[in-house]
């Protein structure tokens, strides 16, 4: 039984949920998502609640079941409150820069590094070396903040390059650790 599919979804107070043969359409204060869900699954949409159900028990229905609720939850939560991850860079001379919605980094190569935001996607720099990456779809916040990450991700040495905030790098003994 899928627990998750099971959940219903609350909607919060200014989001709109439109299904048009399961092309759903969720509208909110922050904007406006819409995405194609499987045909095997029945979305229904009952005043401020809605609920996911699925034909048959097989596994296929159950994993798709729960993959659905957990993808519209997020469309609902993204018009409402938006996604927003933040990256932090370590290293001398590592900074990041804004030029209109561009960001350009110097994370020490020999040319900086420039990230186009994709639509819907903002940058911000509270300081040099912090990047906050925001937007109301939390794939593409996702992907966008994994790009930055990997033009220098952090090596296990020194611990140089682009991590997440609060995440733990490892470091290993240099050649004459014993």
């Amino acid at each position: 039984m899928s627990r998750i599919g099971n959940k219903v979804i609350v909607l919060p107070a200014g989001v709109e949920i439109t299904n048009n043969d399961n092309v759903v359409t969720v509208k909110g204060p922050k904007g406006e998502l819409t995405r194609e869900f499987s045909k095997d699954i029945e979305i229904r949409v009952e005043g401020t609640e809605v609920t996911l159900h699925r034909p048959n028990d097989s596994k296929e229905m159950k994993t798709i079941h729960g993959t659905t609720r957990a993808l519209l939850n997020n469309m609902v939560v993204g018009v409402s409150e938006g996604f927003k991850k933040e990256l932090e860079m370590r290293g001398v001379g590592y900074r990041a820069q804004l030029q209109g919605n561009k960001l350009v980094l110097a994370v020490g190569k020999s040319h900086p590094d420039e990230v186009e935001a994709p639509a819907g996607i903002t940058f911000e720099l509270p300081n040099p070396t912090t990047i906050v990456i925001s937007g109301i779809s939390k794939e593409v916040v996702g992907q966008t903040a994994a790009y930055v990450r990997s033009l220098r991700s952090p090596e296990p040495y020194k611990g140089k390059g682009i991590r997440y905030v609060g995440e733990y790098v490892r470091l290993k003994e240099g050649k004459t650790g014993k």
